[in-house]
């Protein structure tokens, strides 16, 4: 037995697997309240928030906004994810680093757009 697999816990299953994704998921929020970007498309989506209020938008619509956000969130999750893999893999620069971040950089900006799109076809539509 290697040492990592020494180490590594047992797997849970049924409501233990449940209370320890939950716990993994807190810690992924927790990690997440640490970068700026999060904070600042969280911020955007509190304004947003607040201007559907503003212009009256329908109970849908903001459904909707709260959906595209969650998304937004996810992908920068996931970009975040991803840059810490490759800073782990690849300390040094290196084209794939660089290719990898880009990347998930377009992912978020493609989410982020999504979001500006609708969020501008609910407010001035």
């Amino acid at each position: 037995m290697t040492e990592e697999q020494a180490g590594k816990p047992k797997a849970k299953t049924g409501l233990a697997h449940l209370w320890a994704a939950a716990g993994y998921s807190a810690a992924g929020a927790r990690r997440m309240w640490r970068e700026a970007a999060f904070r600042q498309e969280l911020a955007a989506l509190v304004g947003f928030c607040l201007l559907f209020l503003l212009v009256g938008a329908q109970a849908g619509e903001f459904l909707g906004l709260l959906v595209l956000g969650l998304i937004v969130m996810a992908i920068e999750a996931l970009n975040t994810a991803i840059e810490e893999v490759v800073d782990h893999v690849s300390p040094g620069w290196s084209e794939f680093a660089k290719n990898a971040k880009d990347m998930g950089s377009f992912a978020v900006m493609c989410a982020l757009v999504a979001t500006g799109l609708y969020a501008a076809w609910v407010v001035f539509m």
